[in-house]
C-alpha cells in the first residue's frame, strides 16, 4: 500500500533538495535520480526555466512523498515505482529529482519536481484532480507490482499515520462513522440524530456543510469526507429504512463474465442463496459464450487459442510502440530544453573563455557558466551535436504525437478484445471440465 501526499514550495527549494538527497537517508545516494536536471544543480535549473515562463505562480517547485506499507518492497522497487510515477504524472515535461529514504521504518519515496514545465513553460496545476489522478496512478502501478493499495473512495488524502490509525479504529472519523451507525436505529429522522450525537459530546457546526468535532478533536470533521454512505441524504434515507447508496443494485451489465468456482467458493459454501444465484448466472454466463463463439465464427477451441494469441500479441506490439515513441518524445523534449539553454547562454560562456579575469567574471556569471556546461554536456551525450533547431524539433513532436494517438486507438480496441476472449476462453475451459459439465447437465435438467 502506497500513501501519498503533497505539498507546495514557495523558498526552500535548495535546502528540501539537500535534504531528500541526504546520504545517509538515500544509501550513499545510489537511491537518487533526476529528470532533465541533476540533483546537484536542480535548483538553478528550476529557476532558469522559471525564468522563461509568462505565468510563473507563487511556488518554486512541488513535494510529492509516496510512502509504502513496512516490509511491503525494497528500496529498488520503490525507487523504480517512483520514477514510473513521476514519469507518468509529469509527463516528461517538468524537471525532478526523487530520492528513496531508509532511514524510517517504512520505505518511502520523495520527488521534488519543477512549478513550470521546460517544454511549454505552463505552471503546474495543482488541484483536488490532480491529486487524484496522482493517486490513481500509484495504486495502479502498486497494484502492477504486487502490492497492496487503498481501497478507492476510502481514506482519501490520509497520512500514513492516518491510515493507520483507522485500520486500528481509533481515528476521529473512523469514530464518528461508527457512531452514526450506532445511533441511526434509535434516530427519528437527521435532526433527532444530531441531538444524539450531541448528547455524546460531539460539537456540530452548520453551514453549507455540516461538520462534526469530537472531544480533544483538534479540527471539525465534514460530513461529506466521511463516504458516500454519510451524506446528510444517504443518512435520511438510512433512517427512514433506504438501502445504503453503496449498496444500491447496479445497472445491469450486458459484457460476459467469468463463471464462478461453486465447489472452490466459501461464500457459495455459506450461503444456499449464493450458491443458487451462482448456479443460475453460470448457465446464463455459459449461454453467452457459446452466443459468442457462434456469433464470432469459432468453431474449434485451438481456432479460439489463436485468435486470443494474436490479439495478445498485436495489443503488447502496440504497447511497445506506445512507449518507444513515448521514450522518443521525451528525448526530444529534452534536447530541446538543452538547445535552447545552449543558444541562450552560449554568448555568455563565449565572453567568460574570452576574459583576462575568468574568477570574477565567474563570481558575477556563475549560474549561467554552470548551466551552460551541463546543456552542453547533456546535448553529446544524447548526441544532439549539431544542435537541431527549435522548429525542426517541434515538427518531429507533432508527427510523433499524431502516431500515438493512432496507436493507443488500437492498443485499446486490442486489449478490449484480448479480454474478452481470455474470459470466453476461461469459461470454456470451465465448461469442458467433466464434473463441471455433469453439474451444469443436472442443473439444466433441474431448471426444465
Amino acid at each position: 500500500m502506497a500513501v501519498t501526499k503533497t505539498h507546495p514550495i514557495k523558498s526552500t527549494l535548495k535546502a528540501a533538495i539537500d535534504y531528500i538527497c541526504d546520504p545517509a537517508k538515500t544509501d550513499g545516494k545510489l537511491l537518487v535520480s533526476s529528470f532533465g536536471c541533476t540533483a546537484e544543480t536542480a535548483d538553478i535549473e528550476f529557476a532558469w526555466t522559471r525564468r522563461n515562463a509568462i505565468d510563473k505562480g507563487t511556488n518554486l517547485g512541488r513535494h510529492l512523498i509516496q510512502a509504502f506499507e513496512p516490509g511491503e518492497v525494497l528500496p529498488e522497487e520503490a525507487h523504480e515505482i517512483g520514477m514510473q510515477l513521476a514519469k507518468e504524472v509529469l509527463g516528461c515535461k517538468y524537471e525532478f529529482v526523487l530520492t528513496t529514504h531508509i532511514d524510517k521504518n517504512h520505505v518511502h519515496n520523495h520527488l521534488i519536481f519543477n512549478a513550470v514545465s521546460f517544454e511549454d513553460y505552463k505552471h503546474y496545476r495543482s488541484n483536488r484532480q490532480s491529486y487524484h489522478e496522482i493517486r490513481r496512478v500509484s495504486d495502479r502501478l502498486c497494484k502492477e507490482h504486487g502490492l497492496s493499495v487503498v481501497i478507492p473512495g476510502q481514506d482519501k488524502g490520509k497520512s500514513y499515520v492516518g491510515h493507520q490509525t483507522a485500520k486500528s479504529g481509533t481515528s476521529y472519523k473512523s469514530k464518528l462513522k461508527a457512531a452514526i451507525d450506532r445511533l441511526i436505529p434509535a434516530s427519528a429522522d437527521f435532526e433527532d440524530l444530531l441531538r444524539h450525537l450531541q448528547s455524546e459530546g460531539y460539537e456540530i457546526k452548520r453551514g453549507k456543510c455540516i461538520s462534526f468535532r469530537a472531544t480533544e478533536q483538534e479540527r471539525f470533521t465534514r460530513l461529506k469526507t466521511l463516504g458516500e454512505d454519510y451524506t446528510e441524504e444517504a443518512i435520511a434515507a438510512r433512517i427512514a429504512g433506504k438501502a445504503r447508496p453503496s449498496k444500491q443494485p447496479k445497472q445491469r451489465d450486458e459484457r460476459i463474465s467469468l463463471l464462478i468456482d461453486i465447489q472452490n467458493s466459501i461464500k457459495a459454501q455459506e450461503s444456499a442463496g449464493f450458491a443458487h444465484w451462482a448456479k443460475v448466472n453460470n448457465l446464463k454466463q455459459a449461454a453467452k459464450t457459446i452466443n459468442f463463439l457462434t456469433e464470432h465464427g469459432i468453431d474449434s477451441y485451438e481456432e479460439l487459442e489463436e485468435r486470443l494469441s494474436t490479439l495478445t500479441k498485436q495489443k503488447d506490439a502496440a504497447l511497445a510502440s506506445i512507449k518507444e515513441i513515448e521514450t522518443k518524445a521525451a528525448e526530444l523534449s529534452l534536447v530541446m530544453k538543452y538547445a535552447e539553454t545552449y543558444r541562450k547562454l552560449k554568448p555568455v560562456y563565449n565572453s567568460y573563455r574570452q576574459s583576462r579575469d575568468k574568477e570574477k567574471f565567474l563570481r558575477g556569471h556563475e549560474s549561467d557558466i554552470i548551466l551552460f556546461e551541463a546543456a552542453a554536456r547533456e546535448l553529446k551525450k544524447m548526441n544532439a551535436i549539431p544542435i537541431p533547431t527549435t522548429e525542426n524539433i517541434k515538427v518531429e513532436m507533432v508527427t510523433l504525437v499524431a502516431k500515438k494517438k493512432a496507436l493507443f486507438t488500437e492498443y485499446k480496441q486490442f486489449k478490449n478484445e484480448a479480454k474478452e476472449h481470455e474470459v470466453i476462453k476461461t469459461n470454456v475451459d470451465a465448461i469442458l471440465d467433466e464434473p463441471t459439465q455433469q453439474a451444469y447437465k443436472r442443473e439444466i435438467e433441474v431448471v426444465s
